[in-house]
């Protein structure tokens, strides 16, 4: 059940008509490209879909790769063109030998979708990821449809790494179990210098700061088990985002991409699969600018 929450703004509602299609999963393929020197990795989807769909950019979080946003894009694959890629640092993307703050993991972002032919895409991110994705979105909003920040980070009043960590022993009961195994060989991957690195990259960022720059339609989705983002941080962030909407998903933690797919397709699909966004004059002018 998705639960919409207005707060003055536009409600969610269930997609309960979409259920029966969703039970169908698309197949994904492995693709790798060389962004500034760097090889960066990614699953892709392959079946067929309409062609006047926005495609979809799956971000991931903090130590983590797109081989957790492997549910969410199975079930999303059907209905649109999917990319979930491994940001530099992370997955089997390429290690730079210090890790990328947010603002340089975005223009990374950025970079790799020039080189894989996406002139503009929706976006879902999960905690890190709704940070690199804000960002992309103020920095580079030509590149930006819509976005869907779940499970966003990090809280103003939470942002100790002592915060950060306890918070994820206490939603580790309410995700499925293998998660923590897929996290486990991940932060293995990416090293302990690195996730502290991005970790206080993290914390430094100002997400909600920079949400009131957000001009895109933004869907906030939160998980009433989720003890690493508070319920009060969330509704604040969609209430400021000028086009923001959130959604609440009931016994969702934070890792809702992987443990609740099918609750996350959704509240997902309704928002993605609305009539594609005309760039502004703005945005196409930053456009000119980066070409």
């Amino acid at each position: 059940m998705v639960v919409g929450v207005p707060f003055g703004l536009a409600a969610v509602r269930s997609a309960a008509g979409r259920r029966t299609r969703q039970g169908r999963q698309g197949r994904l393929a492995a693709r790798r490209d060389c962004v500034g020197g760097i090889t960066v990795h990614a699953r892709v989807s392959v079946g067929p879909v309409p062609d006047d769909r926005v495609p979809v950019i799956l971000v991931h979080g903090l130590g983590m790769s797109s081989r957790y946003m492997i549910p969410l894009a199975g079930h999303l694959a059907p209905h649109l063109r999917v990319y979930a890629p491994d940001l530099p640092g992370f997955g089997l993307s390429d290690k730079p030998s210090r890790a990328l703050t947010v603002r340089q993991l975005a223009d990374a972002l950025a970079a790799w979708m020039h080189k894989v032919g996406l002139q503009r895409a929706a976006f879902v991110g999960n905690s890190l990821g709704c940070e690199v994705l804000v960002e992309l979105a103020v920095v580079h909003p030509h590149l930006v449809d819509r976005l869907v920040l779940q499970g966003p980070t990090p809280d103003p009043e939470a942002r100790g790494i002592a915060r950060q960590v306890v918070g994820f022993f206490l939603i580790a009961p309410f995700e499925r179990w293998s998660l923590a195994w897929v996290a486990l060989t991940d932060y293995a991957r990416s090293g302990i210098r690195r996730y502290l690195q991005t970790l206080r990259s993290m914390i430094d960022n100002h997400i909600g700061e920079k949400a009131l720059r957000v001009s895109q339609p933004t869907l906030v989705v939160w998980g009433t088990r989720d003890a690493i983002v508070p319920y009060a941080f969330v509704t604040s962030l969609a209430a400021s985002l000028p086009r923001g909407t959130l959604a609440v998903i009931p016994g969702a933690a934070h890792g809702i991409n992987y443990s609740h797919p099918e609750a996350f397709t959704a509240a997902l699909l309704p928002f993605l699969l609305a009539p594609q966004e005309r760039p502004s004059v703005e945005d196409r002018s930053m456009k000119a600018d980066a070409d």
